[in-house]
This record gives C-alpha cells, sequence and structure tokens, in this order.
C-alpha cells in the first residue's frame, strides 16, 4: 500500500500493525476491559486466576446494537396460528418461562413497567491443540434472550464471550482427593457468582438503558437459561453422575419418571437428610452451593437449556445407535462376517453423491477425531447406508431418531409439532428394543433428555436458539483463532487483547454502517456464449432445438391446454440465435430452521458443470414445482440439470435449465426410512426424458441417495459416479431442514 501510494505523495492510514494496534485500543466503542480474581486452596502453592468481563457492560452494548433493533423483544409475547388458533413458539420471548418473568417483575413496586432482560449463560471447555503443553480453555459466554433465535444463531456478536474460568489441576497424589473434587466445584460456582455479581442489584431494581432503535427503556434483569453439555449440566446443578439434572427419576430407572428438581425441594432435602442419603438416594451433593443460589428468581433445576448437539446429535445418535449398529452386527454374525458388513455401510456413505453444504465421508464414518459438524453430516445420509444390512425395526428406530432431532431443530415448533415430536419419541422408545440383545438401552441420561423437549419448548421456545452448537461455534472466534494468532507464550493475556480488539471493531463497523461509511458491492458471474447447435452438440441432445421449441410455446401460451408436442413443427416458436450457459445458479429463498444469514435467508449454489476440479462432471439435483396448489412432495417432482442456459426471444431474457425427469415410485414415502423414492425417468424407446424449464420453477436443490438394497457395492465405485449407476433413489429430506419440511 505504503508503494503505491508514494507516486501520489500520500502515505498509507497505519504506518505498521502496533500503530493499527494502538488506534483499536484507544477506540473507546464496545470496550469493555477484561478484570480477574486469584484462588489459592489452602494446600496447594498453585494460584488459579479468573479472568472476565463486566456482564452488565456486554448486555448494555448488546441492548444498543442499532443492527438489532427490528431483531429484538423486550415484552414478552404468545403467538397463535391466525387460521386455527394453536399457539406457536418460535424466540425465546415467545415461552411461558419469560412470560411468568416478566408477570412476577410486574407485580412489585419497584420493577412494575420494566421491561425484561433474561441473562443468557453457557459454558465448556475447549482444546486448542494436542501437541502442546497447556492447551485447554474453559470459556464462558453470555447474550441476551431479548434477541431473536436467527440472530443468535448467524454467529453475530448477539453471543459474546465474558470470561476465561480457572481449570484447577493438581498432582496425582490429590487428583482423586474428595477434597479438590469439591473445591474444583465450589470453585466453577464461586467464579459465576462473581462475574455476575454486577448484574445483581439490577434484578431488583430497573435502570434506564438506550436501546438499539433510540428509544430509552426500564429494564430489570434475570438469569436465564444456561446453555450445557450433560458433563457440564452436573457440576452446574451439583448432580451426581449417572443421574438426571431435571428430575429425581432413579438413575438406574431414568425412564421410570420422577418430579422436576428445584431449589425448593433440594433445600428441604438438604436440610433433613445426611449427605450419603442424598448422594444414593437423590443424586444430590449436598456440600455444594449452585451459583443460581445468590441470585433473585433463579433455580438452576429450570434453567438447564436443551442441549441438542451433544445429548441428540453427538449421544443419542452417533455415540449410541451408530455404535450400536456394530456391536449388534457383531453379536449377530462374527467379527470376520461384521466387518464386511460396516466395510460395505463405509462404502456406501462413501459413494453419496455431493450436496450443497453437505460433508463428505471419503473413508466412510471409521475415523477417530469426531466432531459435531461431522455427527451432522452423519445423519444426513447414514439411515439408507443401513438399509438391508440390518433389522427393520433397527431402520425405523433410526428414522424415529433422526425426525425427533429435526422436528425439534425447527425454526418455529406448533402445536401440531409437539404432537409429531410425541408420536417420534414414542416410536423411537418402541423400536430402539432391538438393540437390548447388544447393549442395555434404558436408563442412559442423554437420551433420557428427550422426555423433556416438549415441556422446555413451552418454556423457552424453539431449541435452536439455545444450542450448544452456538457456544462450539462461538470456541473458533473466541478461542481458537486467538490461540492461533499468539505467541503460545502466556497465550491467554495475548487471547484477551484479541477478544477485546475484535469487539472494538465488531462495534466500530456498526457505527461506520450507521454513518453510512461502509457501501459498495463487487458482483462476478461466471459465464460461457454458445449457440443451440454448439451447446446440442456439446450435451449429446441433438433433440434440444425441439426441446427449446415446446419450452417456449408453453412460456408465450401460458393459457393453452394443449401439449407442445401436438403442435404441428412449424407453429411452434423457434430460436436459433445465441445463447449464454451457466455452469451454475443461486438459490435463495427463507430457511430459519438453516444455518442462514441475519435475516433467514439461505443462498446454495445448484451446479452443472461439465468439468469440476479438472475431474469430472458435476450436476445437481433439484426440486422443480408442478403444482403450487399441492403440498410438499405432491406438488414437486425431482429432475437432475444438465446445463443452465439463457437466451432473448422477443425481446425477452429466458433463463432455463436443461434437465432429466425422475419418477416418484409409489404415491407416498417408504415406510421404514420415511423418505420418498424416485428413478430416472425414459421414454419407450429407452431416450433419456428431457425438458427445457424455466428457472423460477425450479424450487431448490435436491439431494439423492441410491436404494443401495442387500447387495455390497463395488469397492471402485465413485460419488461422482451414483448417480448414474443406481436406478432407483431415495430423495434424502435429511440432507437439510428445508428438505425435511417440503419433501417428508
Amino acid at each position: 500500500m505504503a508503494a503505491t501510494l508514494a507516486k501520489h505523495r500520500d502515505t498509507p492510514p497505519f504506518a505498521d500493525h502496533k500503530d493499527l494496534h494502538s488506534v483499536i485500543d484507544a477506540t473507546e466503542l464496545g470496550d469493555v476491559p477484561w478484570q480477574s480474581f486469584s484462588v489459592v486452596p489452602p494446600w496447594m502453592d498453585d494460584e488459579f486466576e479468573v479472568w472476565y468481563r463486566d456482564p452488565h457492560a456486554m448486555a448494555h452494548n448488546i441492548l444498543a446494537n442499532p443492527t438489532y433493533k427490528d431483531e429484538i423483544d423486550y415484552v414478552p409475547f404468545r403467538e397463535y396460528d391466525a387460521l386455527d388458533d394453536t399457539r406457536r413458539w418460535k424466540d425465546f420471548m415467545s415461552g411461558d418461562w419469560a412470560w411468568q418473568q416478566a408477570d412476577t417483575i410486574s407485580k412489585n413496586p419497584e420493577t412494575h413497567g420494566s421491561a425484561l432482560v433474561p441473562i443468557i449463560l453457557g459454558s465448556d471447555k475447549t482444546t486448542v491443540s494436542v501437541g502442546t503443553g497447556n492447551n485447554e480453555y474453559y470459556p464462558l459466554y453470555a447474550s441476551i434472550g431479548n434477541v431473536r433465535n436467527n440472530v443468535r444463531r448467524a454467529h453475530c456478536d448477539a453471543l459474546v464471550i465474558i470470561g476465561f474460568l480457572a481449570i484447577p489441576k493438581t498432582d496425582k497424589m490429590h487428583s482423586k482427593d474428595d477434597v479438590f473434587w469439591m473445591f474444583r466445584r465450589q470453585l466453577f460456582h464461586s467464579s459465576l457468582s462473581v462475574i455476575l455479581s454486577s448484574l445483581k442489584p439490577v434484578m431488583t431494581k430497573y435502570e434506564v438503558v438506550r436501546c438499539g432503535d433510540g428509544h430509552f427503556r426500564r429494564v430489570i434483569y434475570s438469569l436465564g437459561p444456561y446453555i450445557a453439555d450433560y458433563e457440564e449440566q452436573l457440576v452446574l446443578s451439583c448432580v451426581v453422575r449417572h443421574w438426571c439434572p431435571k428430575c429425581i427419576a432413579v438413575r438406574t430407572d431414568l425412564d421410570g419418571g420422577g418430579m422436576y428438581r428445584s431449589r425448593e425441594h433440594n433445600d428441604f432435602l438438604i436440610e433433613e437428610l445426611r449427605a450419603d442419603i442424598l448422594w444414593d438416594e437423590y443424586g444430590l451433593v449436598g456440600d455444594l452451593v449452585p451459583f443460581t443460589n445468590d441470585f433473585p428468581r433463579a433455580d438452576i433445576h429450570e434453567l438447564l437449556s436443551f442441549d441438542l448437539l451433544h445429548q441428540i446429535i453427538k449421544g443419542a445418535f452417533k455415540d449410541h445407535l451408530v455404535d450400536w449398529v456394530a456391536k449388534y452386527l457383531k453379536a449377530v454374525h462374527g467379527t470376520r462376517r461384521s466387518e464386511e458388513i460396516m466395510s460395505d455401510i463405509d462404502r456406501r456413505i462413501a459413494a453419496v453423491a455431493s450436496f450443497s453444504g453437505l460433508r463428505r465421508f471419503p473413508q466412510g464414518r471409521d475415523f477417530k477425531q469426531w466432531t459435531g459438524d461431522d455427527s451432522k453430516a452423519l445423519m444426513k445420509v447414514f439411515l439408507p447406508a443401513i438399509e438391508g444390512h440390518v433389522p427393520q425395526d433397527m431402520v425405523r428406530a433410526f428414522r424415529a431418531l433422526l425426525e425427533f432431532c429435526y422436528l425439534v431443530r425447527c425454526n418455529v415448533v406448533t402445536e401440531d409439532t409437539l404432537t409429531q415430536i410425541q408420536d417420534a419419541l414414542r416410536r423411537f422408545h418402541h423400536y430402539h428394543k432391538i438393540f437390548d440383545i447388544v447393549v442395555p438401552t434404558f436408563s442412559l441420561p442423554r437420551q433420557h433428555s428427550m422426555t423433556y423437549y416438549v415441556d422446555m419448548i413451552r418454556l423457552f421456545g424453539a431449541p435452536n436458539g439455545l444450542c450448544s452448537s452456538i457456544t462450539e461455534s462461538k470456541h473458533i472466534k473466541a478461542v481458537k483463532e486467538p490461540w492461533r494468532w499468539s505467541s503460545r507464550h502466556n497465550a491467554l493475556g495475548q487471547m484477551l487483547v484479541t477478544n477485546q480488539r475484535l469487539d472494538k471493531l465488531a462495534v466500530s463497523h456498526v457505527d461506520f454502517d450507521a454513518r453510512g461509511m461502509l457501501t459498495g458491492t463487487i458482483l462476478s458471474k461466471r459465464k460461457r456464449a454458445q449457440t443451440v447447435a454448439a451447446l446440442a452438440q456439446e450435451v449429446a441432445v441433438p433433440e434440444l432445438p425441439r426441446l427449446i421449441q415446446y419450452f417456449l410455446f408453453s412460456q408465450l401460451n401460458p393459457d393453452d391446454t394443449r401439449h407442445p408436442k401436438d403442435i404441428p413443427a412449424v407453429n411452434l416458436p423457434q430460436h436459433k440465435g445465441k445463447l449464454q450457459v451457466f455452469n451454475s445458479a443461486a438459490a435463495t429463498f427463507y430457511a430459519p430452521s438453516d444455518p442462514s444469514s441475519f435475516g433467514g435467508i439461505r443462498r446454495e449454489h445448484i451446479r452443472a458443470c461439465p468439468l469440476w476440479r479438472n475431474k469430472y462432471p458435476h450436476n445437481d439435483c433439484v426440486f422443480v414445482n408442478t403444482d403450487s396448489h399441492a403440498e410438499g412432495m405432491r406438488g414437486l417432482e425431482v429432475a437432475r440439470v444438465i446445463y443452465f442456459f439463457s437466451f432473448f426471444h422477443r425481446w425477452e431474457v429466458y433463463p432455463c435449465a436443461l434437465i432429466q425427469w425422475f419418477e416418484k415410485i409409489g404415491d407416498c414415502p417408504n415406510e421404514d426410512t420415511g423418505m420418498w423414492m424416485v428413478t430416472p425417468s425414459f421414454h419407450e424407446d429407452s431416450s433419456r426424458n428431457l425438458a427445457v424449464i424455466h428457472i423460477e420453477t425450479v424450487f431448490h436443490a435436491a439431494h439423492l441417495i441410491p436404494i443401495y438394497g442387500s447387495k455390497y457395492i463395488p469397492h471402485s465405485l465413485k460419488f461422482y459416479d451414483s448417480l448414474d449407476t443406481f436406478c432407483s433413489f431415495y430423495v434424502n429430506k435429511y440432507a437439510d431442514h428445508h428438505a425435511f419440511k417440503i419433501a417428508s
């Protein structure tokens, strides 16, 4: 930059990185300094430091952010469907918990008329590297319940890091000592009490805050849901391992039921019973005091949030059912035969065609280091891979679990959705008994947690706004990347500064945007020009000119009920001029349940490329809207895109796609997998059933997975050949949430 500006006798805005950092450090916008306190156990020489930022100030920054002015709810509400007057749950403030809290606040003269601001917390240990010394960190995150779920999930700054908790370690002599075990847990609760102490005064007396829409409001704070995995929930709730942190069901029969735990019930038990009885009969650690006891209107058992990632996706699906399949096959077929079957399952997974946003498994599912994203990706392709190798009830158990997972991850949950969730859970408990011959399938805390989802949805709204996937994703920006940018020597101090600078830059970006200082776009388009005749030769479709004639006739005569084939060729419109060919098209649609932008808009590319990565053609499949009045798949057809192109005719541009149709197999989904089945469509002379369609009839991308049957697939089969190799396919409704909704 300096070299390019020198000839204009000008200089860059910053002399070097130190100059840039000094400007950022001097910025007051978004400045919330780090603080710390230390703890030294009496039997140790080590000092444990806890670093944190004022959560009160962080809440102010979120409330004042003008980016969220149209994506924030200051008042709890109950939403009902306009057609049938049934209840709907979406954002956090639509749940009963916020409503109940607001009722309590309104009854107090000191807080009456104040807007409720629930503080949502989340914590989880994370490892930044497996190859260097002290590589474990314990971040604490915070958000407010007023911002809507799509904002919290969109990786914006509505979720911020407010602390790094201490991770006490000791020598082997004390590592298993009860005193040290108790110290670690009480340090956790004491640390949270200190960090959140600035919020305590404004939980009983309102303050006036300027919000992002420019209005001043009275606000009153309250501790809201806590996002944590099962191990973290045990620490938070002071509950013994293998017990449920939400209810008092006996650990040997969790599904036998039990009343919900509560702060009042715990206090009564601790006062009346000895510590050993509390531990053995109620799974309660009586010597620990939860941090929530230091704050008004807070009950940790009620505030424990959903954990879709660890309870359902990585827990019930990956760690339980997927592993149980291998154990079942070994128990039934023996080691050698089971390994052959599992190898074929891996080949089936590896042979799945690519799809926008779908992670591939070139070696199948047999690798050591699993992430949450790996488990999510495996859920999308695992069911067809095991069909034919395992009993019917096992396939149906997987289907029930997948449907439960996709239903509870919906952006909007209705009364009908709750009924479907309960039905999926009932079917899962019924069919998963087939695994009993190899492993007991009862009293598993992570599976047991599924029974509380309906009640928690009524309390907290749609689960996707409180999922631990949000905090897991935040690890990358708040912990892992700052650690990589550090010198690795005393890395935490450098990570604190990095996070502070990033927050200042984020707030400054919002301020610059509000002042109109950030404008401009860059558009690019990849295309190449062809004639109709040249394209027909390139794609080996000699009938392309005739297909374009049929297309033009339908476009120019939308009310003509005749099929273009019945029209004499001389009466059909013709196009013999040039056209433009495109390697892909971008589909933009509203899909808030999927990973999407701030407003719930999702954008995906549908490819029709003759040579992808200089190795193979890449032709995606799509849903085509053929009947806008029919629901779901009954109004859609599946096709494979051969080419995207556009041309001018009578001064109008026609963006088109050359496609091959697929035919549905049957008039309903497969009973075992819950997925529709299709097969490529051919004419009586065995030629492909091709058509030219308008790009606007393409709904969005479709993902097809072969129906493998019970036979092994060849070792040499590549994923990019699967759509040309097999003759029947499942329409993968588990490819994403949007597909699940329309292809069920």
